[in-house]
């Protein structure tokens, strides 16, 4: 069969991006044949048997007129090449299947946005793109990656249950490579100037501010003097380092922060040489980081707004933070895990939980469910 995967953006380094390649790569195993429409694509286009990728040139001032000139073109695109399922990872009218990667457009706006922004024309491209997927009456499928979302999903568009298919958390095969775990660490400290008995805290993802870099530098900053000079924190993402890098300063722990602002491809080394993986993000639709860190066997801290805190809760490797987000609960929460005996125990039930979970997926879960809708729209053309 012949798939078109729609994306606005591809980056390497972007969470939903990765998925998109990896549900590509396991349709094309299943034989079919994979066609992607971009409107940007950062980074070497893969070539590959079975893989075409296009870039299509949008125009406008802003982001959502630059979005609307490429769905436009698109469906133009997609009407020419008579494709047996349309599947999305954005939202955007037209759709047969949606990758479900971020959170609920109008719950997040009602809530951070004042009452002026639905005037907006970018508020009501992305509204309309929304109810294109969620809305009572679409028969796009989803994909459901986090099970608190639906919920949300249901109270603005009432969309039935039928069309929810809650997935396993996605797990790449990279990123599950267990190496020397002590040469690791031994090897990145000496990288990074760390002193080898160091606790390094490690953070990973872009849009620093909402990952919540700026509350994993406040714990740094407030622990026990010699706790902290024996801490470093790791920040690896794309974006503007500078305001945290003023934070720490502020706070006094320059000392304690390091930041990478410009991605890097050797995420599972890093995870390994870890102590922790700090994800307090202040919204996170699921947090495949804090999978990532477990295949890693890397205890985590989540704060409870990530959609994929509850794995981390049923494994028990690491903690949660409580929800409402609590700046001094976190703080003690940090220094406790730092220096908790049960490290070792955490990074054991990681790493099992998530040997658990690639034997159920058994790989290419989605590529599957793709397969099936597909299947199920020629029956219904019939």
């Amino acid at each position: 069969m012949k798939f078109a995967f729609v994306i606005f953006k591809y980056f390497p380094f972007g969470g939903v991006q990765r998925d998109m390649l990896r549900i590509a790569r396991e349709s094309m195993k299943l034989g079919h044949e994979v066609h992607i429409f971009t409107g940007y694509w950062e980074g070497e286009i893969p070539v590959e048997q079975g893989l075409h990728p296009h870039v299509i040139e949008a125009r406008g001032w802003f982001n959502h007129w630059r979005y609307r000139d490429f769905i436009g073109k698109v469906e133009a695109l997609l009407d020419a090449g008579k494709f047996d399922l349309v599947v999305g990872f954005n939202r955007l009218p037209g759709l047969d299947a949606y990758f479900q990667a971020d959170p609920c457009f109008l719950e997040r706006t009602a809530h951070a946005r004042p009452p002026l922004y639905r005037l907006t024309g970018r508020y009501r491209f992305f509204a309309e793109s929304e109810a294109a997927v969620f809305g009572r009456d679409s028969r796009c499928e989803i994909l459901l990656l986090s099970p608190s979302e639906k919920l949300v999903f249901q109270r603005w568009y009432d969309t039935p249950d039928a069309r929810f298919h809650l997935q396993p958390p996605p797990i790449a095969a990279d990123r599950f490579g267990l190496g020397d775990r002590e040469k690791l660490r031994a090897e990145v400290r000496a990288e990074f100037g760390f002193d080898a008995d160091d606790k390094l805290i490690l953070m990973v993802g872009s849009a620093f501010k909402r990952k919540g870099l700026d509350r994993v530098i406040q714990a740094v900053a407030a622990l026990p003097d010699a706790l902290k000079s024996h801490v470093r924190l790791l920040a690896v993402g794309q974006d503007d380092p500078a305001p945290f890098l003023k934070l720490a300063q502020s706070l006094g722990a320059s000392g304690q922060l390091r930041i990478l602002s410009e991605g890097r491809d050797d995420i599972p080394r890093l995870m390994q040489a870890a102590d922790l993986l700090a994800h307090v993000a202040y919204s996170e639709n699921t947090g495949v980081v804090l999978i990532e860190s477990m295949a890693s066997g890397l205890p985590v801290l989540a704060s409870a707004e990530c959609g994929y805190a509850f794995h981390v809760r049923a494994s028990g490797a690491g903690g949660v933070t409580g929800a409402p987000f609590d700046q001094k609960e976190f703080n003690r929460q940090l220094a406790d895990m730092l220096v908790s005996p049960l490290l070792p125990v955490w990074r054991e039930n990681a790493l099992r939980y998530v040997t658990d979970i690639m034997a159920a997926n058994n790989g290419g879960a989605e590529a599957r469910m793709l397969e099936t809708f597909a299947r199920r729209k020629q029956e219904h053309a019939r």
